[in-house]
């Protein structure tokens, strides 16, 4: 079942300036991890905690930046097209492999049929594709039972 938004991906060769306007709104770099099944860097930026206990309302997803460190990473076709920005929005999941091949049946075009390790600890993660109506990427990510997203 899908949670929740786990973070938003932005897809950059320059990881310091984008960082740079992430601060500037207010954000601060919390994690960061290197997914090397995809040949990328990433930097999870987040809001400071806050405490949401009285409403219920959940912690708000983090954007995480995207930086290729190969030639050959997931991103560098990409970012030589100049297709800088809003690279895929990943959805938290409780059992990766059954929500892969829902969305299959559902029409998604998978890009990963099996989990892979992601850049945080204790992250597997999956992305799939949406051609219609979006054009729109998307990642399954599921945490080892204990590790919850920072």
């Amino acid at each position: 079942m899908i949670l929740g938004i786990d973070h938003v991906g932005l897809a950059t060769n320059d990881a310091v300036g984008a960082g740079v306007f992430l601060a500037a709104l207010g954000m601060r770099r919390t994690e960061s991890g290197v997914a090397e099944d995809y040949g990328v860097a990433c930097d999870f930026w987040e809001y400071p905690a806050v405490d949401n206990s009285a409403t219920g309302a959940p912690g708000c997803p983090a954007i995480e930046t995207v930086c290729p460190i190969r030639d050959n990473s997931s991103v560098s076709e990409r970012l030589a097209q100049n297709l800088f920005g809003l690279y895929h929005i990943a959805f938290r999941v409780d059992d990766i492999q059954s929500e892969i091949d829902r969305l299959r049946d559902s029409g998604f075009f998978i890009i990963n049929a099996h989990p892979h390790d992601g850049a945080r600890s204790g992250m597997r993660v999956a992305f799939m594709y949406a051609k219609k109506p979006a054009s729109l990427v998307v990642e399954l990510v599921q945490y080892q039972a204990g590790r919850e997203a920072s």
